[in-house]
């Protein structure tokens, strides 16, 4: 199944719009991440993840909710495996 991860964007890289990126913590599960969708993203904020491009912004409270969903279904897993956010 495809869904959209939410992650925290611990930093990010690069100026230019189309190139920029960020480290996204996946509730501990680290990975790079395309950020030229949401380019109002800033460090902090909690961003959806879909196949390595974060695609909108979200609340903290959103995000927490969604993450326990996926923890609960068991699909983070596929996040420690080496799975595409």
């Amino acid at each position: 199944m495809c869904l959209a991860v939410p992650g925290k964007i611990l930093d990010i890289e690069g100026d230019d719009p189309l190139l920029r990126s960020g480290r996204v913590d996946f509730a501990g599960i680290q990975k790079r991440v395309n950020l030229s969708y949401v380019p109002e993203a800033r460090v902090g904020d909690y961003v959806l993840v879909h196949v390595g491009f974060a695609i909108s912004t979200v609340d903290e409270a959103e995000a927490a909710q969604v993450l326990d969903y996926l923890r609960k279904m068991g699909d983070l897993n596929e996040l420690k495996e080496g799975g595409d956010s």
